[in-house]
């Protein structure tokens, strides 16, 4: 069969033969359709990350759309060597997700994982509820942007939502968000905003930048929120940095909650109900990903191509 396979770490994968999977007795052969490009997909090929296969040549791709019985499947992590970026995988049973009618392969392959992050934050970290205020940290990415669509899907009331690019910004209003704050300006002027909002009232904080933003987010709630009120500040990603300085008074002088949401915090089984949800509201509630979509063949020429703004999917037909 063909698939993309690395031959040498941090090199792109390039589209050859690789072995057909054979399936074990808890798993399954999925004819893959579509498969996302990811910044975690090219960790694990370049071998930086935690999970990334340890022996050459392997396929890439740790999820993707396909078909098993004739039935649509979201799947996802097939077992080393196979990937999702081949035309076949395997995987455990387990690991599939059906697809609801009217949503097409290739828009469930790269909404699946983005609009997880906040889904699973807001209903497996923290329990949102109706009429709540939900700040998103870094909203003009993909997944930020899905983070504002999910939130005013699942009920907020309120949706505050932060960037640095610009004309993305413009942009979020139109997908629920209330009011958009830019990082650009100073720190004494995004201060000043931050207080004013946190003492408004804010109950959630999805944060997908962490770094400097992050810093100035946590002392403006612990500044603000005196009489002990919980805000759960619940971080997903660290595109703006990987540490940030966090005095204990932070924590300590504040109803400040600090939670983590991700592979580690949620169990599989409840992540992947968390993405059947997200398939099921996507068509009925117009949750919007306008995907790239490129054939498989031409992986090795677009391998670098993975950004916040845009979504690439892989074509095997």
């Amino acid at each position: 069969m063909k698939a993309a396979m690395v031959v040498e770490l941090g090199k792109a994968p390039v589209y050859a033969d690789f072995d057909e999977p054979l399936a074990k007795d808890d798993e399954v052969i999925v004819d893959v359709t579509a498969a996302p490009l990811s910044h975690v997909t090219q960790y694990r090929a370049s071998g930086t990350h935690y999970s990334a296969v340890g022996s050459l040549p392997f396929v890439v791709g740790f999820d993707g759309v396909g078909r098993h019985n004739g039935k649509r499947n979201y799947f996802i992590l097939p077992r080393a060597p196979f990937g999702s970026m081949a035309e076949r995988t395997v995987v455990k049973a387990s690991h599939l997700v059906s697809l609801p009618d009217g949503l097409d392969d290739a828009a469930a392959a790269a909404i699946a994982i983005p609009a997880m992050s906040s889904s699973a934050a807001l209903k497996e970290r923290t329990n949102i509820t109706p009429g709540q205020v939900v700040l998103v940290n870094g909203a003009t990415g993909i997944s930020g942007r899905l983070a504002v669509q999910i939130a005013k899907h699942l009920g907020a009331g309120k949706i505050i939502a932060t960037g640095r690019d610009s004309g993305m910004l413009q942009s979020l209003p139109a997908l629920g968000a209330d009011v958009t704050i830019s990082l650009l300006q100073s720190e004494a002027s995004l201060d000043d905003v931050f207080k004013k909002h946190f003492s408004d009232g804010i109950d959630i904080v999805l944060d997908y930048l962490w770094g400097p933003s992050a810093e100035r987010l946590l002392a403006a709630a612990a500044n603000t929120s005196k009489d002990a009120k919980p805000i759960h500040f619940i971080q997903i990603g660290s595109s703006g940095g990987a540490t940030i300085s966090l005095p204990a008074s932070v924590i300590r002088s504040s109803g400040l909650e600090l939670i983590g949401s991700g592979m580690g915090s949620v169990a599989l089984d409840r992540m992947l109900a968390t993405i059947a949800q997200v398939f099921e509201a996507t068509v009925p509630h117009g949750l919007k990903i306008a995907p790239k979509i490129l054939p498989l063949a031409k992986i090795e020429g677009n391998w670098a191509i993975a950004t916040t703004a845009t979504r690439t999917v892989f074509v095997t037909g």
